[in-house]
């Protein structure tokens, strides 16, 4: 569980290192001078990470697996499509007036 920690300027000069993996972990240090709160460090919201350490993430939750871990799957074969029917259908799909027939 996260929790905030009050620290002095001067302490958290000495241990910046500890009190950032600390908030890696989702804790909050309220930073003080002389006994009154002048800043806070807290951990950067999921979604203001970079991908590659959002991904890095769920790897090591188990929630997804990297591409270079998991076995390669063959692709399924392509559809065969005659003559003109893929652009015709790529021509519906860009400009939306493709038949909505339910």
């Amino acid at each position: 569980m996260a929790s905030s920690i009050s620290v002095g300027i001067r302490e958290a000069k000495t241990r910046l290192s500890q009190l950032l993996k600390m908030v890696q972990k989702g804790n909050e240090i309220l930073l003080t001078e002389r006994g009154r709160p002048v800043g806070k460090i807290v951990p950067l919201p999921k979604e203001a990470l970079p991908l590659a350490v959002r991904v890095r993430e769920l790897e090591q939750a188990g929630l997804v697996e990297s591409a270079s871990s998991c076995r390669h799957r063959a692709l399924p074969p392509p559809i065969p499509v005659t003559g003109e029917v893929a652009q015709r259908l790529l021509r519906e799909d860009r400009d939306g007036s493709h038949d909505r027939r339910g």
